[in-house]
């Protein structure tokens, strides 16, 4: 049984989820070795730049999610009090919406617009950003026919949607965290 938080709710149907999916994995039977697929992220975690924040900078993320966001260190430290949480797909789904918007090539383009909407949007995705943060049907639907033709704007209304929430939700639980508060004694 989760115990936990009310401000947790979600915290035991995630974990939930995460064990059913990795189950099923195991579960299926292959019908060679050729055929068991291990899910890995596609690019490995770059390690944050160890350069501290200055205290004004650290400051500075109270009141910005945007210059929160723009420092490596500042990302990292965000990041791991979300995981520390158990409630990192926010930022996940932003991060990637970002990593989409620098592609150049149209098949590119479309093939992690499929991975994104696989991973975070579409119904039992393994990170359902539509379960665990409140996207209203109607941003989810204009973000799935912004994707029959992908183009560097098609994640744009779900991305706001996702970073007003971190801003009015996780950039004040970050605020009054331990992580926060020893960056800036």
């Amino acid at each position: 049984m989760c115990k936990g938080l009310a401000a947790l709710p979600h915290t035991c149907l995630e974990r939930a989820k995460e064990i059913k999916i990795k189950l099923g994995i195991l579960l299926q039977k292959p019908d060679s070795v050729g055929d068991i697929v291990i899910p890995y992220n596609e690019k490995p975690e770059k390690p944050a730049k160890t350069h501290k924040p200055s205290l004004d900078e650290a400051l500075q993320w109270r009141d910005s999610l945007d210059k929160l966001l723009q420092n490596n260190y500042g990302l990292a430290s965000f990041k791991s009090f979300l995981k520390s949480e158990f409630s990192e797909e926010n930022l996940e789904f932003w991060i990637a919406c970002e990593d989409y918007k620098k592609i150049k090539s149209p098949a590119k383009m479309a093939e992690k617009a499929k991975q994104i909407y696989e991973e975070f949007i579409q119904t039992e995705a393994p990170k359902e950003v539509g379960l665990w943060v409140n996207i209203d049907h109607f941003t989810k639907d204009i973000t799935m026919k912004n994707l029959v033709e992908p183009s560097l704007s098609s994640f744009d209304m779900a991305q706001k949607r996702i970073h007003a929430l971190m801003e009015k939700d996780s950039l004040p639980r970050f605020v009054r965290s331990e992580f926060y508060q020893e960056l800036i004694k």
